[in-house]
């Protein structure tokens, strides 16, 4: 296996996947590049995007496999940030192309929480098509990068209830929403988002009624979901309690957590 990183963003991400699988390490793509695996929509001419960096998950008990094994593939690592964050989230940095990789560690913590531990070896490449689909939908400051991966996302996989292969497991996110009126209000306002930007997207008339159908039926497969009785208690809060977490910069993140260290201001 080499020990230089490729160029190409998309072989980088297999060359990587291929050497953790072989050292026993598990490890699974996430985020467009991951979506780009899985939906040859990703590279249509009104869908396609560029990728500036790999996101993968992995189990934090092999958090010094994994960083053995990227210090083999020729990274470096981020050290502050992987010491004072190691035990959930891990940084490291192909010099030579200006790209990081980042690897979250069991759980996913952005504007929503969600558990990973029990999901990783579900697909042997990414994360679950459900889970890819709802750390999307997950974004509160949602952007036409997300927008593009869903829409890819959904124009090629049916919506079910199983993690089948090529399935997004609707029910899945469907029994998410209704533990969590956070992440179900989040979804769903995205939704809802997106069923109105499709027109901007330049689909053809059967793709577009294609997802819309899809994102429809998710939708109800949500709503009529029965909610939990802590969903119903935060419920009855609503919006006047905000609901998620604006995940900050890591630079600004590394640079006040070595002023806690040093006890100095940066």
């Amino acid at each position: 296996m080499s020990t230089t990183p490729a160029r190409d963003i998309v072989q980088e991400s297999e060359r990587i996947l291929k050497a953790a699988a072989q050292e026993g390490v598990v490890l699974r793509l996430f985020g467009g590049l991951a979506i780009r695996l899985h939906s040859p929509s990703a590279t249509h001419r009104t869908l396609a995007r560029t990728y500036a960096d790999i996101d993968f998950f992995g189990l934090k008990k092999q958090g010094k496999d994994i960083k053995k094994l990227f210090a083999g593939l020729g990274y470096t690592p981020r050290e502050i940030f992987n010491a004072l964050q190691g035990d959930r989230r891990l940084i490291f940095q192909d010099i030579e192309n200006q790209r990081r990789i980042d690897v979250f560690l069991d759980v996913f913590e952005m504007c929503h929480h969600f558990d990973f531990r029990d999901r990783l070896r579900l697909d042997p490449m990414t994360i679950p098509l459900a889970d890819l689909l709802d750390t999307k939908l997950q974004v509160v400051e949602i952007t036409e990068r997300e927008y593009k991966d869903i829409i890819a996302l959904l124009r090629d996989h049916e919506v079910g209830t199983s993690d089948a292969p090529e399935v997004i497991n609707g029910k899945y996110i469907a029994d998410l929403c209704a533990e969590d009126w956070g992440i179900y209000k989040t979804l769903t306002i995205n939704i809802a988002n997106i069923l109105k930007a499709m027109p901007e997207f330049g689909l053809k008339a059967a793709d577009r009624e294609l997802v819309e159908k899809r994102i429809r039926k998710l939708l109800e497969m949500i709503e009529s979901t029965p909610k939990s009785m802590k969903w119903k208690m935060r419920a009855r809060v609503g919006e006047k309690k905000r609901w998620y977490e604006l995940p900050e910069a890591d630079k600004k993140l590394v640079e006040n957590q070595r002023g806690i260290l040093t006890g100095k201001p940066v």
